[in-house]
């Protein structure tokens, strides 16, 4: 970007001279002069006519703000599962390093009532399960939206959402927040970015956008490319992340499941030993996955493309292999309401024109369905390799709970990994990450994987803290962690595990190991439940309810109750049977009971990490 004389301060001899310097800097090179020259206009402003420095404020305002102008800025984040706040962390030292006097907040810890005095606002929110706002940021969410929400007029503000495409209410608590709060009279900074799972790219170009909105010695358009790749370069050097995995190596790869079970459960052991890096129980491990061979070999064949035709992965026209891109980079084996959108936009098919008129038919076409069936479905000519990056999505990473503790096993990172496999219209379908797991991945081999912490997900460091645990099926691996960590530190006692699986014989995972534990004494009290081996099915609610005075009990002695699993039937079925037994045992009403368990939320007690 040149200086022109008609639109910069500069004659034309300076604008000719700068230019000159301009060029021959790098990226580096013109955020370090950005700076100086802010910290020495910084520097020489007491000697400024403060009669004119009022005036070009009042003419900018409406545009944009330096550092130097005292508005306050304040950073609120909704997460629950720590991709939010991790965020926000990272944004913070960002506008710290750019001089920006920023405040950092969890969206709980704000009184929503000072949210009107409040002047430049960034936030950073997930969503959870059907649209609902994460567990921090819930009250905020509800004052909003209700008769008391204050006029914000004068306040200015973006969202970044973080959401997951494939379901239908897709980063709805950021649209939320962002249509709330200008209807409510605020101003938007720059405009809400929707994050999918591969938020990294978007999260960058959104705060680079926001700081130049914000600071007046910077750009006002669009970041460049390079920019946002040397920062993103920078930052991931500094730890193992997507851009910079660790290639960890396969120990074991053992079935936990007996022989007839209908399930296959996975225990992998994977070595960390030069990874330099460190976790804690309810932390997770991050995969990145491959697509199946067979499945990639297939769906060359149906595209009627060489394996080895150039393909273009991103708009700024990098290119793989066609093989390559449809293994590593692509999403292949799930349809989303915005891949079928896209795909009538570059398929030429009227039939698949008209599906989209209705996303409900949309929805009922995806479910079960991969891009093969897709393009079998609705045939076209017109679809061209260039074109592939413009229709499928990034192959996501696949985060698991970590089953080991870093106290016990320094070098390695157990995970405990249920292999998918289903039949859906007339083809077999697997879990792109379960089954490269299950089927191709034997000890010697490696996988690129990087640690994520879960802030949300932290047990108690008091030993006599009491803990209850909930964990059906895979959900038990941050609870074998957990319990690792206290036998590690000789910690006995003061601990509850509800487990629960389809068969005792088969399907009881780490059966031993809870036995041992409850022996020792690390573990106090365990049960069960078999869902397949009564006449009438038993989950792990019914044992809580079965169990109700002493589950009350321990909550009014101080227990904190961790959930881990499936999000839509069981952790939605545990916390109303929760409820009910804090309601019966208290003798108080169903929203007494809703309200108490709101505050262990606040306070920590109540965590979930579930899916």
């Amino acid at each position: 970007m040149n200086l022109k004389v008609t639109n910069s301060p500069f004659t034309e001899a300076q604008a000719t001279q700068l230019n000159a310097v301009l060029d021959t800097l790098t990226t580096d090179q013109k955020i370090w002069l950005s700076g100086y020259l802010t910290h020495a206009s910084t520097e020489s402003q007491s000697s400024v006519d403060t009669t004119k420095v009022a005036t070009v404020n009042t003419v900018e305002a409406t545009q944009t703000t330096s550092p130097n102008v005292a508005r306050s800025l304040t950073l609120l984040y909704g997460s629950e599962t720590g991709n939010a706040e991790s965020l926000a962390d990272l944004f913070e030292a960002r506008l710290k390093s750019l001089n920006f006097d920023i405040t950092k907040k969890a969206m709980d810890e704000i009184k929503p009532k000072t949210l009107k005095k409040l002047e430049d606002v960034l936030i950073v929110t997930s969503t959870q399960g059907e649209g609902d706002p994460p567990s921090n940021a819930v009250e905020l969410h509800e004052y909003l939206h209700s008769r008391k929400a204050p006029n914000l007029e004068g306040m200015r503000y973006s969202v970044l959402a973080l959401g997951d495409v494939t379901y239908e209410y897709f980063c709805q608590t950021g649209k939320d927040f962002d249509a709330k709060l200008s209807e409510l009279g605020a101003t938007r900074l720059y405009d809400r970015v929707d994050c999918d799972v591969d938020y990294e790219a978007d999260a960058e170009k959104w705060i680079t956008n926001v700081i130049n909105a914000l600071d007046e010695q910077m750009s006002s358009t669009t970041p460049s490319q390079a920019f946002v790749r040397e920062t993103v370069q920078r930052e991931s050097e500094t730890k193992h992340s997507k851009t910079h995995p660790f290639q960890a190596e396969v120990l074991e790869n053992i079935s936990l499941n007996g022989r007839g079970s209908n399930k296959e459960t996975r225990h992998i052991e994977l070595s960390i030993e030069d990874m330099n890096e460190s976790y804690e129980a309810g932390d997770c491990l991050v995969v990145l996955p491959q697509n199946a061979p067979q499945l990639v070999t297939q769906l060359i064949e149906v595209l009627g493309w060489e394996s080895n035709t150039p393909t273009q992965i991103n708009e700024d026209g990098d290119t793989l292999p066609l093989e390559e891109a449809l293994t590593h980079h692509f999403e292949i084996s799930k349809l989303t309401v915005p891949l079928i959108q896209n795909a009538a936009a570059h398929f030429g098919n009227d039939d698949l024109s008209s599906l989209t008129d209705d996303k409900e038919t949309i929805r009922a076409y995806i479910e079960g369905r991969d891009f093969i069936d897709l393009l079998n479905d609705f045939v076209t000519t017109d679809l061209a390799p260039e074109d592939l990056y413009k229709v499928l999505r990034k192959l996501p990473p696949r985060e698991y709970s970590i089953a080991s503790s870093y106290e016990l096993e320094p070098d390695e990172v157990h995970l405990t990994v249920g292999a998918v496999r289903y039949t859906a219209h007339g083809r077999e379908r697997h879990g792109v990450c379960s089954i490269h797991f299950a089927a191709r991945l034997q000890p010697g081999d490696t996988v690129p994987v990087y640690l994520k912490h879960n802030p949300n997900f932290r047990f108690p460091t008091d030993p006599e803290q009491k803990v209850i645990m909930i964990g059906p099926g895979t959900g038990v691996a941050p609870f074998r962690a957990h319990l690792q960590d206290r036998e590690a530190r000789d910690w006995k006692g003061h601990t509850w595990l509800f487990f629960g699986e389809q068969h005792f014989t088969t399907d009881f995972l780490y059966q031993t190991e809870w036995q041992t534990w409850l022996k020792d004494g690390y573990l106090e009290k365990m049960d069960v439940a078999f869902s397949r081996d009564t006449e009438e099915k038993v989950y792990v609610q019914h044992r809580i309810q079965e169990n109700a005075a002493t589950f009350n009990q321990w909550l009014e002695d101080g227990a904190s109750i961790y959930i881990c699993g499936d999000e839509k039937h069981m952790a939605h079925d545990v916390h109303q049977t929760i409820v009910n037994v804090i309601s019966r045992m208290r003798h108080i009403s169903l929203e007494e009971a809703e309200d108490i368990l709101k505050q262990m939320k606040k306070d920590k007690r109540y965590q979930r990490d579930v899916y």
